[in-house]
C-alpha cells in the first residue's frame, strides 16, 4: 500500500546512521584491542590508527542520529512514533530537546553522545594508555549503540528504534486506521501526545545533559582501572586518571543537585529531596566515586589504598549501570516520578550490566594478589588513615541506600515482601550519623600529615577552629529555633551534633587555608570543596529540621478531587476573594487564568501579606494539563524568596466553577434557636445569633448593623461543620455574606428576621459553587544555604581539577 503524506527519508537516513554507529564502534573496539595487545610499535600504531578512524566515524554517526531526530521532532512529523508519542504542536520550542531525552532511546542517545565526546578527548590526551582505555570506551559505545538499533535478531528485539513509524508499532499494526493510505489526515494523527507535563520545565532542558555527562564520565576512571589490571601496570595509571575522577565527581554531583533543584522547582515533593528511588540511584555512584577519589589521592601520596581504589572505581561505574536497570526496567514505575516505564528491554539491560560487572570483578579478583600493597598498616595519626576511614564510611552509606532502594528487586525473588513504612526516616536515621562522621573527618583530616603527625600538633592547630565551631553551633542550637522532635529527643540530638560537625567542617577547612596553605588559593580546591560540602549539610539540616507547614486545615474539609497522597490536614481551602489566615501571613485567592493556552496551563493568583510588617507578594502556582491521554493536571509550585527563607506553595485541589451552569436557587427556611432543618445529605442546627460579629472571619464594630447566624451542619456520616452566614445593613440596603460548606456542596444565606422573630435562612445545594482551591504552603528557612554550599563545592572540585592538571604538567616538564 502506498501511504500518502509520509516523510520516509529522515527515518531511513537516521536508522542507517544508527546501524553505522553500531558497526563503527565494533570496529573501533576490535582495533583498539588489537593495538593494546600488539607486540611491536608498528603493529600497535597501525591498529590504533584504524581504531581512531572507526571511532570518529562512530562520533559522526551518533551526531547524525541526533540531528535527524531533532529534525523529525521540530517539524512535527507525527507519522514517526518518536514525534507522535513525545511531542505535540503545542510544545514550546525550548522543550524540543527535553522531549528527545524523555524517551528511553533518546536518553540512551544522550549518553552515547557524551561518551563520544569523552572518547574523542581521550584519543588526544591518554598517551600510552590510549589503546587499553579506548578499548573499554569503545566497548561501552558498542553496548550503548545496541540500545538505539531497534532490530530483530533470531526472534528477539535489540534496542529501540527511534525512527519507527506509528503504524509499525505493535499498537499501530492492530489499529484499523492504518489500513487507510491517507491515515495522516485522520484527526488522531494531526497532533502528538505531548511531553510529560512535569518535564516542561527549564531545568529539564539542562539537568539531563549534565547528569548524563556525569554518567558517561564514570566510565573513564573505570576504563583506566581496567587498563591497569589488564596490562598489569597496577599503579602507574592513577595520576593520569585523577583529573578524570575529579571531573566525573564534579559533573555527576552537579547533575544530582540540578535534579534536586528541578524537584524543588517543579514537583510537589514539598522540597528538594524525598529519597525517591531514582534520586538515590543517581546519588549512590557519586558517593562511591568520591570514596574512590580520596583513596586515589592516598595512593598517589603514600602508596596505600590501591586495592581500595580499584574496588571503588570499578564499583561506581557498575552502580551507574545498575541504576540504569532500576530506572529503565519499569520496576520503579510506581515508586518514582522520574522512572521510565518498562519498554521490554529488561533482558538487554541485565546483559548491559552483566557484560561489565562479571569481567571487571573477575579481572579484579584474578589480579588482586598482584596489586601492590604495603603490609604495614597506616598510622592512626596519619592523613591517609582517616581519609580511608572516610572513604569507607561513604561506601557504607552508599551500600545502605542502594540496598534499601533495591527492595522492589529483592521482593521479586522473596516470598515475604519487604516494605518501607516511613521512607524518609528510613534513610535519615542512618544518614544523619554519616553526616556527623564525614563532617568531623573533613574538619580535622587535612591538618594531619601523610605517614604520621607529631604529638600535640593536631591539638594546637585544631584548638581555635574547634572552639569557634562549637560556639557558632551552640548559638544556632540555642537561638536557631531547631525543635524537630517528630522522631524523639534522640534524633533531635543527632541533628544538633550533625550541625556542629557541619559547621566544624566549614570553619576548620577555612582555617586550614590560612594556616596550612598560607592563602595559596590555587592549592585550596580540596578545602573549598569540603567547605562547600559542610555548608550544604548546614543548609540541609536547617531547612529540613525547621521546615514548617503553614497551611493547616482547621475546617476539616476534604475534597473529592484532591491528591490522595496529601495529608488533608496540611491543605487549606481558599475561597476566591476571601482573605485566609495562613500562620504568619494573610493570603487571598484572587482568581485563575489560563494565561498559557498553548500548554494548557492554568495559573492561580494568590496574594500574601506578612502580618508582622505588612510586606506583600504574589505567588502563581499552576496546574498543567496532563498529556498522553491522562486525566487531571500536574501541579507546579511557586515560591517567594526571602534572603533567609522560601515560601513554597502548590495546588492540591480545586473546584471546576461554571456560574452559568449554577441554576440552583436559595430555598427559604425559618428557624428558631436550636431548631433543626434538613438538607439532602444531613441536617443543621441554629445554635445562636450574634450581633456585629468581630472574629477572625468578620470584623464589624459597635456602630454597624450586622447579624451572624451560627449553625452546626451535621452530615450523614456524623461529620460536623460550622457555618456562619451574615446579613448587614449598608446605605439602608441589606447585604449578604453567604457561607458555604464545600464538602457538602451547601451554601447558606441569612435572609432576614421574620415578624415572629425567627431566622429565615436560604439554603442552596449545588455542585457549581464559588471557586475555591486547596493548597499546601510551606516555609523553608535558610534554603539558600544549601544552594550556596552546592556552588562552593563545585567550585572546589574545579579548582582541584585545575591544580592537579597543573601539577601533572610540571612533573612532565621536569622529566
Amino acid at each position: 500500500m502506498q501511504y500518502l503524506g509520509e516523510h520516509l527519508w529522515p527515518g531511513r537516513l537516521g536508522h542507517f546512521f544508527a546501524i553505522l554507529t553500531f558497526a563503527a564502534s565494533l570496529v573501533a573496539l576490535i582495533s583498539f584491542f588489537k593495538s593494546a595487545q600488539a607486540k611491536t610499535p608498528d603493529e600497535q600504531n597501525s591498529w590504533r590508527r584504524m581504531g581512531r578512524v572507526a571511532y570518529r566515524v562512530n562520533v559522526f554517526s551518533v551526531f547524525a542520529v541526533l540531528v535527524t531526530i531533532f529534525y523529525i521532532v521540530s517539524n512535527r512529523l507525527f507519522e514517526y512514533n518518536f514525534a507522535w508519542e513525545h511531542s505535540s504542536k503545542a510544545l514550546k520550542f525550548q522543550y524540543v530537546l527535553a522531549c528527545i531525552w524523555e524517551a528511553q532511546e533518546g536518553s540512551f542517545l544522550l549518553w552515547t553522545i557524551w561518551t563520544c565526546v569523552l572518547g574523542s578527548i581521550l584519543m588526544r590526551t591518554a598517551g600510552k594508555w590510549e589503546s587499553p582505555v579506548m578499548t573499554v570506551m569503545s566497548f561501552a559505545q558498542f553496548c550503548l549503540a545496541t540500545m538505539i538499533m531497534g532490530i530483530y535478531l533470531f526472534g528477539g528485539k535489540i534496542g529501540l528504534n527511534p525512527f519507527i513509524l506509528v503504524r509499525q508499532t505493535e499498537m499501530g499494526m492492530r489499529a484499523p486506521i492504518f489500513s487507510q493510505p491517507n491515515y495522516l489526515s485522520i484527526p488522531q494523527m494531526q497532533d502528538g501526545q505531548g511531553l510529560n507535563a512535569l518535564l516542561q520545565n527549564y531545568w529539564m532542558v539542562i539537568h539531563p545533559p549534565v547528569l548524563f555527562l556525569g554518567f558517561s564520565s564514570t566510565v573513564v576512571p573505570f576504563a583506566f582501572a581496567i587498563a591497569g589490571l589488564w596490562k598489569k601496570e597496577f599503579g602507574t595509571w592513577t595520576r593520569a586518571a585523577l583529573p578524570w575522577t575529579l571531573f566525573s565527581a564534579c559533573i555527576l554531583g552537579t547533575g544530582v543537585m540540578m535534579g534536586a533543584a528541578w524537584a524543588y522547582e517543579a514537583l510537589s515533593f514539598g522540597g528538594y529531596w524525598a529519597w525517591d528511588p531514582v534520586e538515590n540511584a543517581s546519588m549512590v555512584p557519586w558517593l562511591v566515586m568520591v570514596a574512590g577519589l580520596h583513596t586515589q589521592v592516598i595512593y598517589n601520596a603514600t602508596g596505600h589504598s590501591l586495592r581500595a581504589t580499584y574496588f571503588f572505581l570499578l564499583t561506581q561505574f557498575i552502580l551507574v549501570l545498575y541504576s540504569t536497570f532500576l530506572t529503565r526496567s519499569g520496576i520503579l514505575g510506581d515508586l518514582s516520578v522520574h522512572a521510565f516505564v518498562g519498554a521490554g528491554m529488561n533482558v538487554q539491560l541485565c546483559m548491559f550490566l552483566g557484560v561489565f560487572l562479571v569481567p571487571a570483578y573477575a579481572l579484579f579478583i584474578a589480579r588482586y594478589r598482584q596489586i601492590p600493597h604495603i603490609a604495614k598498616e597506616e598510622a592512626t595519626d596519619s592523613r591517609e588513615f582517616w581519609m580511608f576511614i572516610g572513604s569507607l564510611v561513604l561506601f557504607l552509606s552508599a551500600a545502605y541506600v542502594i540496598i534499601s532502594t533495591s527492595l522492589p528487586v529483592i521482593n521479586l525473588v522473596k516470598d515475604k515482601k519487604v516494605a518501607i513504612d516511613d521512607q524518609p526516616f528510613t534513610y535519615n536515621r542512618i544518614e544523619i550519623f554519616i553526616a556527623i562522621l564525614i563532617g568531623i573527618f573533613t574538619a580535622f583530616g587535612q591538618y594531619l600529615k601523610y605517614k604520621g603527625t607529631g604529638k600535640g600538633v593536631l591539638l594546637k592547630k585544631l584548638g581555635p577552629p574547634t572552639a569557634i565551631a562549637l560556639a557558632i553551633s551552640l548559638a544556632v542550637s540555642i537561638w536557631g529555633g531547631i525543635h524537630y522532635d517528630k522522631y524523639g529527643a534522640g534524633f533531635l540530638a543527632a541533628i544538633h551534633i550533625a550541625l556542629f560537625a557541619s559547621i566544624y567542617a566549614v570553619v576548620a577547612n577555612f582555617a586550614y587555608i590560612r594556616t596550612g596553605l598560607k592563602w595559596n588559593w590555587r592549592a585550596a580546591g580540596g578545602s573549598i570543596a569540603h567547605i562547600g560540602f559542610g555548608v550544604m549539610l548546614v543548609g540541609i539540616l536547617i531547612s529540613s529540621a525547621k521546615k514548617q507547614v503553614l497551611s493547616y486545615n482547621t475546617e476539616g474539609v476534604r475534597f473529592a478531587n484532591a491528591d490522595p497522597k496529601q495529608d488533608p490536614l496540611e491543605n487549606i481551602s481558599m475561597v476566591k476573594g476571601v482573605r485566609m489566615d495562613i500562620n504568619k501571613y494573610w493570603a487571598t485567592y484572587l482568581g485563575d487564568d489560563s494565561l498559557d493556552q498553548r500548554s494548557q496551563t492554568r495559573y492561580y493568583h494568590i496574594h500574601f501579606q506578612d502580618k508582622l510588617n505588612n510586606h506583600q507578594f504574589d505567588l502563581y502556582p499552576n496546574l498543567m494539563k496532563n498529556t498522553k491521554g491522562m486525566e487531571g493536571g500536574s501541579p507546579n509550585p511557586d515560591k517567594y524568596h526571602y534572603w533567609d527563607r522560601d515560601i513554597f506553595m502548590y495546588i492540591t485541589g480545586f473546584s471546576p466553577h461554571d456560574e452559568q451552569n449554577d441554576t440552583a436557587q436559595f430555598k427559604p427556611q425559618a428557624l428558631k434557636l436550636k431548631d433543626t432543618a434538613f438538607y439532602s445529605r444531613g441536617y443543621m442546627i441554629l445554635d445562636t445569633v450574634i450581633k456585629n460579629p468581630d472574629n477572625g472571619k468578620y470584623h464589624f464594630g459597635p456602630n454597624d448593623t450586622a447579624l451572624m447566624a451560627k449553625l452546626t451542619v451535621v452530615t450523614r456520616d456524623t461529620m460536623r461543620y460550622t457555618a456562619t452566614p451574615v446579613i448587614y445593613i449598608k446605605n439602608n440596603q441589606p447585604h449578604f455574606l453567604n457561607d458555604t460548606v464545600f464538602a457538602q456542596d451547601l451554601a447558606l444565606r441569612f435572609n432576614k428576621i421574620t415578624d415572629d422573630q425567627r431566622v429565615e435562612l436560604g439554603m442552596k445545594e449545588s455542585t457549581d459553587m464559588v471557586p475555591f482551591i486547596a493548597a499546601k504552603v510551606l516555609e523553608f528557612p535558610q534554603i539558600n544555604i544549601l544552594w550556596l554550599g552546592t556552588i562552593i563545592m563545585i567550585i572546589g572540585f574545579v579548582m582541584s581539577l585545575l591544580w592537579r592538571r597543573r601539577q601533572a604538567r610540571v612533573k612532565m616538564e621536569v622529566k
